[in-house]
């Protein structure tokens, strides 16, 4: 709950669910890094929401062992606590690792489990190269993952994936399998939201970024699945046709990652500002975008994933960049004027993509209405509401 990924995409859903008369409990594995910075402030939100929090430190030092320790202790904890509630209890478990808890523990206390997959877990492991192919142990731990992701599915009293794409794909393996539910990843949109041009300027003003700048965006952390060289080459792309650009990054990551790129490509580094921010800090700094651009490895296990970026620079009015074959975003952007859509890495698929966002058709209004239509935690809320009533329903 302490990461940024808790603070956005766990900790709202749930507060809002318990101010719907749900009694929820968090059981987490915390890292103590974050854990003791973001600790007050976590806590602070589960006691005003009144939400029951429990967690151990979770380990990594040791592949295969560290994880099979964290299993261990999530199962403890998660059993310790159904027994001193002694009721039916909904096991939502977000992704795979608490799936092995839940799937145990509902044989063992026949409570309902939600299998909350978020994406192909066992094949992103893959497609990152975090387990190699050429290796015997690696090979045996995606069997075995691919082999209890479809009893899961079969076991599961209900079942949530990020995008439609994702939901096809689980039909196509014939499986017989409970309802699936379709929840991306969302924003708060009361959080996330258009700034007016007198704010704009002052934000940029405050951060040392010129008026007359073009700003082209980037948003988050550039781990394993995120393509900063073809990112830095379309910015190549865009000083051309706006040499007073500037790319900003507001990302916690270690900035001579981005710097030491940027020097192999003859980039001024004059031209970059990287920024790191708190979840508070972010919309003020997405409003200093002209558009905000993200390109994502197009492989097989990427039609499961929903960009929380995407969401939130939407709700921003921010228009985005992004490339086809990545979960529901080419439906999205054919289907709305929210962005552009570029289908190869190349100067030719770029000069395009900056072409079309030249005609100011990508209104900062049509922006946001994505967000509201697609992507907002109300919308979220709601559909683990039904979720949870129609699990309940089935005893």
């Amino acid at each position: 709950m302490c990461d940024q990924l808790g603070q956005s995409q766990v900790l709202p859903y749930l507060v809002g669910l318990s101010k719907k008369g749900f009694r929820v409990s968090i059981i987490s594995a915390e890292k103590k890094s974050n854990f003791f910075k973001n600790k007050n402030n976590i806590q602070a939100i589960v006691l005003e929401a009144k939400i029951s929090w429990h967690y151990f430190f979770y380990e990594s030092t040791v592949p295969v062992f560290s994880p099979y320790k964290n299993v261990r202790k999530l199962y403890a904890l998660t059993k310790k606590h159904i027994l001193q509630i002694n009721e039916p209890v909904i096991l939502h478990a977000r992704s795979y690792l608490p799936a092995l808890v839940a799937g145990l523990l509902k044989k063992k206390f026949n409570s309902f489990f939600l299998f909350d997959m978020r994406g192909f877990w066992a094949d992103e492991r893959l497609d990152g190269s975090i387990w190699k192919a050429s290796s015997p142990i690696h090979k045996i731990l995606y069997r075995y993952f691919k082999k209890k992701e479809k009893e899961w599915i079969q076991q599961a009293d209900g079942i949530i994936t990020l995008t439609q794409n994702a939901k096809n794909e689980i039909h196509g393996w014939n499986l017989s399998a409970p309802p699936i539910e379709v929840i991306p990843c969302c924003a708060d949109t009361n959080h996330f939201s258009i700034k007016t041009d007198t704010e704009k300027r002052a934000n940029r003003k405050k951060i040392g970024i010129p008026e007359d700048a073009y700003v082209l965006g980037y948003l988050g952390s550039l781990g394993t699945w995120y393509m900063l060289e073809e990112m830095l080459d379309f910015f190549i792309e865009t000083q051309k046709i706006k040499p007073n650009s500037i790319f900003f990054f507001v990302s916690n990551d270690d900035k001579e990652l981005i710097l030491k790129k940027a020097k192999e490509k003859n980039i001024a580094l004059s031209c970059f500002m990287i920024q790191a921010a708190s979840r508070t800090e972010v919309p003020e700094f997405i409003s200093c975008f002209d558009a905000s651009i993200f390109f994502i490895k197009p492989l097989y296990s990427k039609k499961a994933s929903s960009p929380t970026k995407m969401a939130e620079v939407l709700a921003c009015g921010i228009p985005v960049i992004t490339n086809t074959q990545v979960g529901d975003v080419d439906f999205i952007l054919n289907k709305y004027k929210g962005g552009v859509l570029v289908s190869d890495f190349c100067t030719e698929a770029y000069k395009k993509a900056l072409a079309a966002l030249n005609t100011n058709q990508y209104q900062p209004e049509a922006c946001r209405d994505i967000a509201l239509q697609e992507f907002s935690l109300q919308k979220g809320i709601d559909l683990y509401q039904k979720t949870y009533k129609e699990i309940t329903g089935k005893k």
